[in-house]
């Protein structure tokens, strides 16, 4: 038996098709068990023995004999801001490293990310009362890996070397199941102020956010000479590390990076005086930030090339409104861009709910399965110019709903990914990746997306039952998928609640933080234990106000009413009867078909535990400001029956998720496993939630308060000058 790549040149018989093509398998299996395994990629090597195992339909040994050719419908195929493997989920409890890039070879990815920190938590300066370093914590950049001669001694040495051995470690996994390492950053990245006043000439952007920072944070001056090299030689030492490192992909404006001049800095254009040497007009200054970026990515594409000339550096390039046009005329080979939607300008995008056509915003997430006609035209665009962009989506729950696991929508995978390939697109990216794969043993979403890489006509219900009967055996296998429908279809009916339905979830500790009108009658000491991890500072609305989130409005009275009705109708309804159906047919069952049903059973258990406490913060916001803007005593009476009515749903929902997770034997969220962060720690949880039962129903029945001068309130331990009021309307 041979088992090789495409690229060795064997001396076999392949169909002429496969000189065409860039990405393929080949299986012909003898009946004495000779024969030849060939694949373009090592990943689909492994993919090729774990289909043979499988069972599948089409592998029958008259085909297998004969030959059989599988073109794969993406040549390149990644997981994006890789959730449990590399990013800020990385400390799930229970997670399996090797179990994880093995599920990401089988169902046909090409490529893995390695920049994952060795800790769980970064090292960054900070001051006392800030949340920020804890966003460096994800895509991590150049300087938590190595250094320069320009950066040495900024950051300890030890803490350098322990981050790169463990992206080598990251690397060598994924490169034992032929999957081809790459890295998602931050950059330009801040460097401390302790650099600044070592090379003060080089600072350039401030990119931090003023209202979550207390400290300003500033990128280098990316247009000066020394700066440029600094990040040739960091980039050329992690290519050394991994020779075979075969993209970056750069994520910017957001989380402690940013590029100089452009128009989303969240402190508005600004930088050092490289760029922008005297006055200029808006659009000349737009000109020149977005010729500054393609020159920054393109001196990356050179130190990176001089190892490997095919690597790919990619700009994430929803932040770029105003540079949108200037950045991507100056793209061209292997300097690319990515995004949701090729049709993005900024964060605008053309897709809405399918259920709920006001409900915007929805490109990339579980929601977006279809393709607008108006993304081949970008596409062909891009490719006329030799730029290959790559389009996200997902899969799982990360960016959607977090913290849970395991939750089964393979038809929308399938969907998605069916009118990707029908749009031509060749490269894509699954934001967040996979999760935790070894804790989620029966879900179908990997299954799903398998088929589409590699058998795209065979329809998608075939495939589900193929793989429920190897679940559950041919007798339960109808029943099965018919609960995986039902599931989805429930799923489908959920509006897109912004920020919640993205990490927001868990930011704003929404589990384990009293549901009570007025957050402040709980008293301080009693607040801390979930005010400690939450992503909010002292003077964030969010800490009071389940509708905003530092400058931004979440939920209005309007949307959270409507929402709230939506989530009971179209989605709580349908999952009740669908529990209590798993629960009966578990009951009926015994060995592994028990198993897959109970599992299942206890995921759509926590999803409806979720739903319902994320219909509790719309319904929160429908009546607490319905009440503050009431005028009749009257509506403020009703607001507060129907506040109270929810509170009581809440506290039933919490204590079912609390009886839920005392008694599944499944991994049904992600909890972390070695310290409380945004994530629960898994010792703790139950315990957090039980806190938020008590204190709910100790401090239910004070008025609906939201302070509005929460903005103007100084840093605990400090007082403003006696007889000075921070009063707004003072």
């Amino acid at each position: 038996m041979i088992v090789a790549l495409a690229s060795r040149n064997l001396p076999t018989q392949l169909p002429l098709k496969a000189k065409e093509s860039k990405a393929w398998m080949w299986l012909r299996i003898a009946e004495n068990g000779t024969g030849e395994i060939i694949a373009t990629h090592g990943s689909f090597l492994f993919a090729a023995v774990r289909l043979l195992s499988s069972g599948i339909s089409e592998l029958t040994r008259e085909k297998l004999a004969a030959g059989l050719w599988l073109p794969a419908t993406f040549g390149w195929h990644r997981p994006h801001w890789d959730a449990c493997y590399t990013q800020y989920w990385r400390s799930a409890r229970k997670f399996d490293p090797e179990h994880y890039v093995a599920t990401l070879a089988e169902a046909g990815f090409t490529h893995c990310e390695v920049n994952g920190l060795q800790a769980h938590m970064p090292y960054e300066d900070s001051v006392a009362f800030e949340y920020y370093p804890q966003f460096y914590t994800y895509a991590p950049g150049f300087n938590h890996f190595v250094d320069t001669p320009l950066t040495q001694g900024i950051w300890p040495a030890q803490y350098l070397d322990a981050n790169l051995n463990h992206l080598k470690k990251l690397a060598d996994l994924g490169r034992r199941y032929g999957l081809k390492p790459g890295v998602c950053m931050f950059e330009p990245r801040t460097m401390p102020d302790r650099f600044f006043a070592k090379y003060p000439t080089l600072r350039g952007a401030r990119v931090d956010h003023p209202f979550r920072s207390r400290l300003p944070r500033y990128t280098m001056a990316q247009d000066h000479p020394i700066v440029q090299r600094h990040y040739r030689e960091a980039l050329k030492k992690i290519v050394k590390a991994v020779p075979d490192l075969s993209y970056m992909s750069v994520w910017t404006n957001d989380s402690g990076a940013g590029f100089e001049h452009t128009s989303s800095l969240y402190v508005g254009r600004n930088g050092g005086p490289y760029m922008i040497r005297e006055w200029r007009n808006h659009d000349k200054i737009a000109q020149a930030a977005g010729q500054s970026i393609v020159r920054f990515l393109k001196n990356l594409q050179g130190a990176a090339a001089e190892v490997n000339p095919d690597f790919d550096v990619i700009l994430r390039i929803e932040p770029f409104k105003v540079e949108h046009e200037h950045i991507k005329a100056g793209m061209g080979e292997h300097v690319t861009w990515e995004a949701p939607s090729l049709l993005v300008r900024g964060y605008s995008v053309p897709y809405s709910h399918p259920k709920y056509p006001e409900n915007l915003g929805v490109a990339g997430s579980i929601f977006h399965t279809t393709m607008d006609k108006a993304e081949r035209e970008t596409l062909e665009q891009s490719r006329a110019q030799g730029v290959e962009p790559v389009l996200h989506y997902s899969a799982s729950g990360v960016m959607n709903h977090e913290p849970l696991l395991g939750l089964p929508f393979p038809r929308m995978v399938h969907s998605k990914l069916t009118a990707v390939s029908e749009t031509g697109i060749s490269r894509i990216s699954c934001l967040g990746g996979l999760t935790n794969t070894s804790q989620a043993p029966y879900w179908p979403n990997p299954v799903a997306i398998r088929a589409a890489q590699f058998f795209p006509g065979k329809p998608i219900d075939q495939v589900l039952s193929e793989y429920a009967t190897q679940l559950v055996g041919a007798e339960n296998a109808k029943t099965l998928t018919t609960a995986w429908q039902d599931f989805e279809d429930a799923l489908t009916g959920q509006p897109l609640v912004g920020l919640y339905c993205a990490f927001g979830f868990c930011w704003q500790r929404t589990w384990d933080r009293p549901f009570v009108p007025d957050a402040e009658a709980v008293p301080a000491p009693e607040r801390e234990y979930y005010e400690r991890h939450g992503c909010f500072q002292h003077n964030n609305p969010g800490l009071i106000d389940l509708g905003k989130d530092v400058l931004f409005d979440l939920i209005t009275r309007d949307s959270g009413k409507k929402m709230a009705a939506d989530m009971d109708r179209e989605v709580i309804a349908r999952l009740h009867p669908l529990i209590a159906r798993l629960e009966k047919i578990a009951a009926g069952l015994a060995g592994e078909p028990c198993n897959v049903f109970t599992d299942l059973r206890d995921r759509v258990r926590a999803y409806l535990h979720w739903v319902t406490s994320l219909r509790s913060v719309c319904a929160w916001c429908e009546n607490v400001y319905g009440y503050l803007q009431a005028t009749d005593d009257t509506i403020r009476s009703t607001c507060e029956k129907n506040l109270q009515s929810a509170i009581d749903g809440e506290l039933t929902n919490i204590r079912g998720l609390i009886e839920l997770l005392e008694t599944t034997s499944s991994e049904v969220l992600v909890v972390s496993g070695i310290a409380e962060n945004t994530f629960f720690y898994g010792e703790n949880l139950v315990e957090h939630l039980k806190t938020k039962v008590r204190l709910t129903e100790k401090y239910r029945h004070h008025k609906p308060r939201i302070d509005p001068d929460m903005f103007w309130r100084p840093i605990p331990g400090t007082t403003w000058p006696e007889g000075w009021s921070a009063s707004a309307n003072a």
